[in-house]
């Protein structure tokens, strides 16, 4: 592939800056990252993983109960939170998703609607499946489990 000798420097030190071991590495990154965006985008992501951040005020009316309750509701695409305090007035939360799409996006978004709730950032990444597999698979482990 051939590009402008401006582009291919400015790209070269992007590849320096993440510390790829070469162009194709970081090709192909920009190349998955910019499908999956537009598979999401366009709808044609079924399923997702994601993160959702997020910094509220924890002293807002029952926001913390809000948002507890919330995930609870949706205890289906919730997979695990981690909640921190920044100060005496702030924390942040940061909530694993996993599920449809729509739904995980929907979710996020009402979450990061709430008054109170600021700095809101969700990342989703495009899977194949809902990750909600049998109890069955095809390698072994000591000791057995299901």
């Amino acid at each position: 592939m051939s590009v402008e000798d401006g582009l291919a420097d400015a790209f070269d030190e992007l590849v320096k800056q993440k510390s790829y071991l070469n162009r194709s590495e970081a090709f192909r990154d920009l190349v998955r990252r910019e499908l999956e965006e537009s598979r999401i985008r366009e709808g044609n992501a079924k399923y997702c993983v994601a993160t959702l951040s997020y910094i509220y005020k924890h002293h807002e009316r029952q926001l913390s109960n809000r948002l507890m309750t919330m995930q609870h509701s949706h205890h289906d695409v919730t997979v695990s939170s981690m909640h921190a305090h920044l100060d005496h007035d702030e924390c942040i939360e940061t909530v694993i998703l996993r599920g449809p799409t729509p739904t995980v996006m929907t979710f996020a978004h009402s979450v990061i609607a709430q008054t109170g709730v600021r700095h809101g950032r969700l990342h989703v990444i495009p899977v194949e499946s809902d990750g909600r597999k049998a109890s069955r698979h095809s390698h072994r482990h000591t000791p057995p489990h299901t």
